[in-house]
């Protein structure tokens, strides 16, 4: 841990940086994952799911960001690397066979779920852990990804 003044008790901060740091390796991986999607989406929506992964992907990358920032200003190092982030995403891999809008739509919408799951356990956990500003931060992060997440499983709802 490195020194810093925050007030939260170093206990408190050992038990939520691996909760952040949890977080932070899916965000990277899902980044990865939906930057996936965007490259290698094919189809008559093309140009809708192009932007639409692409703009997912940038949302993500930020919340990436601020779980890092948040794990250093508690005093803990964020560990954000590739081999890293393999071994510590719980997201699957990620499929390459199909290259259809309707695959990637389904691919990405299950790594969304599953990131917002995993970010409201998150929740829970700063909570019962008494920091209010971590649960906070779960708190928007999974605010924002259930909205990507309508804005995803809306193309797999139509009748197209």
């Amino acid at each position: 841990m490195y020194a810093t003044r925050i007030d939260l008790p170093v206990a408190l901060r050992e038990q939520v940086i691996p909760e952040l740091q949890a977080r932070l390796a899916m965000a990277v991986d899902l980044f990865t994952q939906v930057k996936q999607a965007h490259w290698n989406v094919k189809g008559p929506t093309f140009i809708a799911l192009h932007e639409l992964f692409d703009r997912i992907a940038e949302i993500v990358e930020e919340h990436g960001d601020t779980l890092a920032e948040r794990i250093t200003a508690l005093g803990g190092r964020a560990d954000g690397t590739a081999r890293v982030v393999a071994a510590q995403s719980g997201l699957p891999e990620y499929p390459t066979e199909g290259d259809s809008g309707r695959a990637h739509l389904e691919a990405v919408a299950e790594r969304l779920a599953a990131f917002g799951r995993s970010v409201r356990a998150g929740i829970d956990r700063a909570s019962a852990l008494g920091d209010a500003d971590s649960a906070d931060l779960f708190t928007g992060i999974s605010r924002e990804i259930d909205k990507q997440l309508w804005f995803v499983e809306a193309h797999l709802q139509s009748d197209r």
